[in-house]
């Protein structure tokens, strides 16, 4: 292994596009290198990979299950820093989630998972497709400048073997019912998200409040679960007593 660490990163960037069996895993590895390479002083540091390539359900690999939950929101909702980064081709940068008025209900839900610093940097890809990193802190002003610079740079050394990747890794092909299960299944984790922060509950309990609530309307869980997205307040009879 190449002693030079740009030279060293790249070598680990092409082991990893070789070993990955395909591109969600090869996403995955670049999203938990990420992570590995820009935590400092023992600091939490949770990263996430959003491809997005001709209308295909977007690809999204985190390097821990919280990244995960919160890309999944951004997505439900069709809001937050790291779309605004990738459709944008744009850096984003949130220091201070409670003085930030952008991106609505998005900004509630993060902050029950304690996430107070958020950096979304675009990955330079093929015309066809767009990329981003996003970058998750639990401290405030987690980002100074020369951070900054920093992870726009490492985003800029996978730019190569990211796109090498794209070329090689062709986009799966969804039926429309399955890509509409897909959407569905995001959707209805967004919610259970904003019900979890309206009753300051556990993710069971959410859950089981959307069926309580679709079962006493006589509705399909998806839409108790868009309405909460778009605005709505869960009316469900607590758990225990329905019937």
């Amino acid at each position: 292994m190449a002693g030079n660490n740009a030279l060293t990163a790249a070598d680990e960037y092409q082991d990893l596009l070789l070993e990955s069996p395909g591109f969600p895993e090869f996403l995955l590895g670049l999203a938990t290198i990420s992570a590995s390479r820009l935590r400092t002083d023992g600091s939490t540091l949770e990263c996430s990979i959003t491809v997005e390539r001709d209308g295909a359900p977007s690809t999204v690999a985190c390097s821990s299950e919280e990244g995960h939950r919160l890309d999944e929101t951004q997505y439900a909702l069709d809001a937050g820093p790291c779309l605004t980064a990738l459709r944008g081709q744009r850096t984003v940068l949130v220091n201070d989630f409670p003085g930030d008025e952008r991106w609505g209900q998005y900004l509630e839900v993060i902050a029950r998972d304690d996430v107070h610093s958020v950096l979304a940097v675009p990955i330079a890809t093929a015309a066809a497709s767009k990329a981003a990193l996003n970058c998750y802190a639990h401290t405030m002003h987690a980002f100074d400048p020369g951070t900054v610079a920093r992870i726009e740079d490492h985003a800029g050394s996978m730019s190569r073997i990211l796109r090498l990747a794209l070329r090689l890794h062709a986009p799966e092909v969804f039926p429309d019912g399955l890509r509409a299960a897909l959407q569905s299944r995001a959707l209805v984790d967004a919610a259970v998200s904003l019900v979890m922060l309206q009753t300051r509950g556990g993710r069971d309990d959410a859950l089981d409040l959307l069926h309580v609530a679709a079962t006493s309307s006589n509705r399909r869980i998806q839409e108790i679960a868009r309405e909460i997205v778009d605005g709505g307040q869960l009316s469900a009879p607590p758990l225990g007593r329905q019937g």
